[in-house]
């Protein structure tokens, strides 16, 4: 939910059944017998919050399971916290995360300003704080490297979406890399 939410992409619907949201491919033919079919939904289901996400005890959404959600199969009064290279490949790769970078990453690349103001933007975005200075300084270096690599070649559309600019794609990036911070997952 908080990366839907920082990109902006988060629907507030309340109620109604559950939701099918992207799954990598073939986990839900690994997962379901009965032919059981994981269609995933379009328009404002796919970005409902996690608590409408189709649930199966025995089979539990992977990102939950990855992110050390409880299986539903007892009660739990606390979440077990873990820190895992999973969860960070998860991050940097899962369609749900990737799709919320790339929404993120094009409208900090759209706000009016120069780089300072769109990392202080997209600090307060994900992490609702400004960037210290050495982190500001490490993420611009970032940014200013994705944008010469990106400006080679025609990479861009493919991390920031159809029509993306090397800009879109060097913020998209740079969100990617602010989603995968501990502060941005573990939140107490």
């Amino acid at each position: 939910d908080l990366h839907l939410a920082a990109s902006g992409l988060l629907s507030e619907k309340v109620g109604g059944p559950s939701v099918f949201p992207p799954l990598p491919e073939g986990v839900a033919e690994l997962s379901y017998a009965n032919n059981f079919k994981w269609e995933t939904s379009e328009g404002e289901d796919r970005y409902r919050r996690g608590l409408y996400t189709f649930a199966k005890r025995t089979a539990p959404y992977a990102m939950f399971a990855t992110f050390d959600g409880p299986s539903g199969e007892a009660c739990t009064a606390r979440r077990d916290v873990t820190n895992t290279a999973l969860q960070s490949l998860t991050l940097l790769n899962d369609t749900v995360v990737m799709e919320a970078a790339r929404h993120l990453g094009r409208r900090a690349a759209a706000v009016t300003g120069n780089d300072d103001a769109r990392l202080t933007w997209l600090f307060r975005e994900v992490l609702t704080r400004p960037p210290a200075a050495d982190e500001s300084a490490a993420i611009l270096a970032f940014v200013n490297g994705q944008r010469a690599r990106l400006a080679a070649g025609e990479l861009a559309p493919s991390l920031a979406g159809d029509g993306a600019s090397a800009e879109d794609a060097a913020w998209t990036l740079a969100a990617r890399a602010l989603f995968n911070l501990d502060e941005a997952i573990v939140i107490f």
